[in-house]
């Protein structure tokens, strides 16, 4: 790959996940202090990303593959999504926007920005010769951008500030990433030329599109058992996307968002070391190891505070990397050499349409609830509860894997699908 290419796919990735970390993180915190939203009206916003994953693969599979190159489809979608954020910005009363109005803004901008995850990657592998080795150096530059915008509106902008919160200057994060999505909107069309990968006029199915032929794969018990962990493990993972800023910010932690970006910086070591846990420990214990830290860091969330138990707090958020790559990463890497080379782009959309669709959208009402339930007014939440259930959830999930998950009969996972 040429230089020149290499830095244009560093600066996408960089881009593209800056515009989610830009407002993503914060976003519980704003609905719940400028918008005084219920836990399961912020539930309800949340749940525009389970939306937009599963409407996602329609434009994908119906647009992009068929008509259009994928850059300029790129550049289309940042662009009109530049303008729903700038909107959201800009409403004259922030206030005016309720929750329930909200939701169809943001419902409007996931459905646009859900497919551009899709859209980098496979702009990225049209321009490489060895995805397997040369993909992770690209995609890292991602995880690099959503850090740096935690930590702008930490240190930088003071957003996420207790004063800054009441100011409503919060829904500043909306301009960032609405300045940043212009840019890459604009930047998008002069990326590499990614023409359409099926012929306009072919016959696609619904069920091509949605990876539905992978349900072949439930025949196999371990596969229906990863398969039903999968979207139960989504339900605790929702918590900490919906309430983990509002907790830090209610509970007088400083620099909430920025103190975040440790999680991200931890996802970048542990998927490094997942190759030695898989050679070491196989896909089982590794993947027990991730559901289990699940359970550990809810529970050191639930115990902490912001004075001489901070520590806990950071710990949590540092086991992140755990959490994440050794299920979902090491998920990808199972269903990927479970499924084959017939099934295997049917099989990652199925498992992504479980998880990020059907488990995050059952996981952010129940977050939405279980708040609700354990909230006495406006800014008295009883946290301890709020983290010990889905603690809970995930040990229950854990020991359920562990005891129905039959390693033995696994043919072993071909170490050359762990080269990072």
């Amino acid at each position: 790959m040429k230089l020149t290419t290499r830095l244009q796919l560093s600066l996408m990735m960089f881009i593209e996940f800056f515009i989610w970390g830009s407002w993503f993180v914060t976003l519980g915190t704003f609905l719940i202090t400028n918008l005084h939203a219920t836990g399961a009206q912020t539930g309800s916003v949340f749940s525009t990303q389970s939306w937009g994953a599963i409407i996602a693969p329609f434009i994908i599979g119906l647009i992009a593959d068929r008509y259009f190159n994928a850059e300029k489809i790129l550049g289309v979608l940042h662009l009109i999504g530049a303008g729903l954020m700038y909107y959201m910005y800009s409403v004259g009363d922030i206030t005016a926007i309720y929750p329930e109005s909200f939701f169809f803004y943001l419902l409007a901008y996931m459905i646009l920005y859900m497919p551009t995850l899709a859209l980098v990657n496979s702009i990225s592998f049209n321009q490489m010769k060895d995805p397997e080795k040369e993909f992770s150096t690209i995609r890292v530059w991602g995880t690099i951008g959503w850090i740096v915008a935690g930590l702008l509106i930490s240190y930088a902008f003071l957003w996420d500030s207790e004063e800054s919160v009441k100011a409503g200057l919060m829904k500043n994060t909306f301009l960032m990433a609405s300045v940043a999505s212009l840019v890459l909107g604009l930047f998008s069309f002069t990326l590499p030329k990614t023409p359409p990968k099926v012929a306009p006029g072919t016959k696609v199915k619904v069920s091509d599109i949605l990876g539905l032929d992978a349900l072949k794969l439930l025949k196999d018990k371990n596969f229906l058992v990863f398969f039903i962990a999968s979207i139960l493990i989504c339900i605790p993972l929702a918590f900490y996307y919906q309430n983990a800023n509002p907790f830090l910010s209610n509970i007088g932690v400083t620099n909430p968002t920025g103190k975040m970006t440790i999680g991200q910086i931890s996802e970048v070591l542990f998927l490094l070391m997942l190759p030695y846990f898989f050679k070491k420990f196989g896909f089982k214990k590794t993947i027990l190891l991730g559901m289990l830290a699940w359970a550990l860091r809810y529970a050191l969330f639930a115990y902490g505070n912001a004075g001489e138990l901070s520590f806990m707090l950071i710990m949590g958020i540092a086991l992140h990397g755990v959490c994440y790559d050794f299920f979902f990463v090491s998920g990808q890497i199972y269903t990927n050499a479970k499924a084959g080379e017939k099934y295997k782009s049917a099989a990652q959309g199925l498992i992504t349409l479980a998880t990020y669709g059907i488990g995050m959208l059952i996981g952010f009402k129940t977050a939405g609830l279980i708040t609700d339930a354990y909230t006495t007014s406006q800014t008295i939440f009883d946290w301890k509860m709020i983290w010990i259930i889905p603690s809970g959830i995930a040990l229950v999930v854990f020991l359920l894997f562990a005891i129905s998950f039959n390693e033995k009969k696994e043919k072993p996972i071909i170490d050359q699908s762990l080269k990072i």
